[in-house]
């Protein structure tokens, strides 16, 4: 088996991993990446067939379970009642009662508050260089979610703060203080959503949390810690990826020669799905196999095993387009991975995608003559990937 040696916080990687995903594809697109200690596939066609096989979930296999620490019992109780590491039937249950609120005609009901809290933001860019992270890509999202789910939306720093600490847990290079950082996050975020929860019992709203007291109360379907933890679950996962994606694809649009059609809205949407393709905002997410599993011709992924699937990778499969790695705003929508697949596919990707699309259009309509003041620079937080400044000029 080939085995790589690629470390996720190196610098250079950090700011361009695509190198590393190209030499794995050109070599072994399924090989044990020795830095994970897990097997990784880099091509698409794997990585889509394991996101729907059913022999591999999100959900830690019984016998791997550990007691939790004590720096970690909030944030453990968070993840314990979280749809995202669920498997059916529990994970189908949660799912049908949170998509309720993300149906068609309710997200495009959104576009209106979507655009309104575009052109209010735009308006308040400061003159001379500015970072365009803190002062668009981030609220756009969260502010959105906030309105969705129902919690005040004045409160997006905490909101936003609460919401960094505790997905740092996911991050490559993750230390004891980031787990202390990332419990305390968690039970301020409990404590707040208990009692904002209490409070919001006898005043029913079009919102969702109003739907997850009532799939609590009126029919026993949630239990109390699972509307908190899927309250949590919806703020985490409503923005952050999203925020990765505007700041990447504003990036990318500067830093590339792009026909204005692609900002019409005609080709918006193509516009965003070649975005995610090409630099989109999660590049691993893993799972566990419930059995042995072979793949392909020579790799066995064990019960129990973890195995990587590199999203980050999938997009540039030269299989799925001609020259993956150029940016091509006007190229047909290629079917990228961005948003996983299976039963775990996001279901906030239809949200995303619209926010996406209004975000991007509104921002380079409103300000033709935004260019880039400084070098954009990616955090160091993979297996995500998103940029930790944006400097710009109007």
């Amino acid at each position: 088996m080939k085995v790589l040696h690629q470390s996720p916080t190196d610098t250079d990687f950090v700011q361009n991993p695509y190198p590393f995903y190209r030499r794995a594809q050109a070599e072994t697109p399924v090989a044990y990446w020795q830095d994970y200690g897990m097997l990784a596939v880099f091509d698409a066609a794997t990585v889509q067939a394991l996101l729907r096989d059913r022999r591999l979930g999100r959900a830690i296999p019984a016998d791997q379970r550990s007691a939790t620490p004590d720096h970690l019992v909030d944030f453990a109780a968070l993840e314990a009642v979280s749809m995202l590491d669920r498997e059916p039937p529990s994970h189908t249950r949660l799912r049908g009662l949170v998509l309720r609120a993300f149906t068609s005609r309710q997200i495009a009901g959104l576009a209106p508050q979507i655009e309104e809290i575009c052109h209010h933001l735009i308006a308040d860019f400061p003159r001379g260089p500015f970072d365009l992270l803190s002062a668009y890509c981030t609220q756009v999202p969260v502010r959105i979610i906030a309105r969705l789910l129902g919690v005040p939306e004045a409160m997006w720093p905490e909101l936003l703060r609460w919401s960094n600490a505790m997905v740092a847990m996911y991050q490559a290079g993750r230390t004891h203080a980031t787990e202390v950082a990332a419990n305390t996050a968690a039970r301020a975020f409990t404590t707040f959503l208990t009692e904002y929860i209490t409070a919001r019992r006898d005043t029913p709203r079009n919102d969702l949390i109003t739907e997850l007291i009532r799939a609590e109360t009126d029919t026993g379907q949630l239990t109390s810690a699972e509307v908190i933890g899927t309250c949590v679950l919806l703020l985490n996962a409503g923005h952050e990826a999203t925020v990765h994606t505007l700041g990447n694809a504003v990036k990318t649009l500067l830093e590339h020669p792009v026909p204005p059609q692609a900002l019409s809205p005609a080709h918006i949407a193509a516009t965003v799905e070649e975005v995610l393709r090409f630099d989109p905002p999660l590049h691993i997410f893993t799972r566990y196999a419930y059995e042995d599993i072979e793949i392909g011709a020579e790799h066995r992924l064990a019960k129990g095993a973890q195995v990587a699937l590199v999203l980050g990778a999938a997009g540039r499969d030269p299989t799925l387009c001609l020259d993956p790695d150029r940016f091509e705003p006007t190229r047909a929508p290629v079917a990228h991975a961005a948003f996983g697949g299976g039963l775990h596919f996001c279901l906030g990707a239809p949200l995303a995608r619209l926010e996406l699309q209004i975000a991007l259009a509104t921002l380079f309509h409103t300000v033709p003559t935004l260019s880039l003041a400084a070098a954009p620079h990616y955090a160091d937080s993979y297996h995500f990937h998103g940029l930790d400044t944006l400097t710009v000029t109007t």
